[in-house]
């Protein structure tokens, strides 16, 4: 089996659909990787995106990672049956890479990963969470956890608009919403935080700031917000920022959610060793796609399960399809859910499911990206170009 072809295109990702809700101007970069192997007469294709929250990575991609996989030989990509092993393609898009240095090169390497992975469980002829299952030894599951993301600041009738977005969740299935603080006063953010709990009680709300807080102002934060005793509060500061990590830890009674721009092994080691997280409190929210992608999120969940957490502890970031069959595949705690928002990829698959909290888990082979009507017309052109 080879590589074929590699296609990569930069594309904005809304953040609402109306207009009038700053976008950030955030981009991100869609893969079609074509394959050799044939499925009805046609090559396997599988599809990758950046995930959420970061930028597009294509001059990465087109220029040092996609020719490695181009190269790549049979040898250098199957396994021992003959099909694609991702994992296996993971080491030649590696190759010669220096230590260190991690920057956004993770997210150029896991955006290529997940493509992979796709395309891996369309040759197995199986979703992507069957895929994991097997490979990786965890029971079969038709549904998993998940909360509905949202509440960014809206710039009209902010209050008003972010119940009407929390109600809107809970029509739809689910029972536990996340919201955005830390870019307003922190007044203002309280008053977000007390409207939102009018709604759903503090163990279904959490919080995520977005790595906005000073050291100061994240302690400060947290003191206001604990008597909330929310599901969690993610992101304060800085994320590497290990020493007020470790402060929150150790002033906060609730739990935090921390992880979600923390990209690679060594950092989570570091973030492991020296931010005083407590395994049977907090959550942590990895981007599998950001973190050079599965192999490396996998080594992640080793390490910390070594170090005595339990893998219900992980929430992947993303709220999209890839995430939500890696929680699936996994065993993970549950999924994030972007219903509302950063489309045409945020969400799963048209017709899911969402009820009482946990979503179903898609059933054609590979991520399912197809099966979104407003994402397909551009796989099939990236995939034909």
């Amino acid at each position: 089996m080879r590589i074929l072809k590699i296609n990569a295109r930069t594309v904005e990702i809304s953040r609402y659909a109306d207009a009038s809700v700053p976008g950030g101007g955030l981009t991100t970069t869609v893969v079609a990787v074509v394959t050799s192997a044939e499925r009805g007469g046609r090559p396997v294709t599988g599809y990758g995106f950046s995930s959420i929250g970061r930028f597009a990575q294509t001059g990465l991609i087109n220029e040092r990672f996609a020719p490695r996989l181009l190269a790549a030989t049979d040898r250098d990509l199957v396994a021992a049956d003959g099909t694609l092993d991702p994992t296996r393609a993971w080491d030649v898009l590696m190759k010669d890479e220096k230590a260190g240095g991690h920057g956004e090169r993770c997210v150029a390497v896991g955006t290529l990963d997940m493509a992979l992975w796709d395309a891996a469980a369309k040759v197995a002829d199986v979703p992507l969470h069957m895929l994991l299952q097997r490979r990786f030894a965890r029971a079969q599951t038709n549904r998993v956890a998940v909360y509905a993301a949202g509440g960014y600041d809206f710039p009209t009738n902010d209050i008003e608009r972010l119940c009407d977005e929390i109600r809107e969740f809970l029509d739809a299935g689910y029972t536990m919403v996340k919201i955005k603080i830390g870019k307003k006063a922190l007044a203002e953010d309280l008053k977000r935080i007390e409207a939102a709990l009018s709604i759903v009680s503090g163990a279904r709300l959490a919080v995520d700031a977005m790595n906005r807080y000073s050291p100061r102002a994240a302690l400060e934060a947290a003191h206001a917000i604990a008597p909330y005793a929310l599901r969690w509060f993610e992101d304060a500061s800085d994320p590497l920022d290990f020493d007020t990590h470790a402060r929150l830890c150790a002033s906060y009674e609730p739990a935090l959610g921390i992880g979600e721009a923390t990209f690679s092994l060594p950092d989570a080691r570091n973030l492991l060793r020296y931010a005083g997280m407590r395994p049977a409190r907090d959550r942590l929210i990895f981007d599998p796609a950001h973190c050079y992608g599965l192999p490396e999120y996998v080594r992640i969940i080793e390490t910390f399960e070594s170090a005595g957490w339990n893998r219900q502890a992980f929430f992947p970031h993303g709220g999209h399809l890839f995430s939500l069959h890696v929680a699936a595949g996994l065993g993970l705690g549950g999924s994030e859910a972007n219903p509302r928002i950063f489309q045409p990829f945020g969400g799963f698959e048209d017709g899911a499911v969402v009820e009482d909290g946990f979503a179903s888990l898609p059933s054609i082979p590979g991520i399912g990206f197809e099966g979104r009507a407003a994402l397909k017309p551009l796989l099939v052109d990236l995939a034909t170009q």
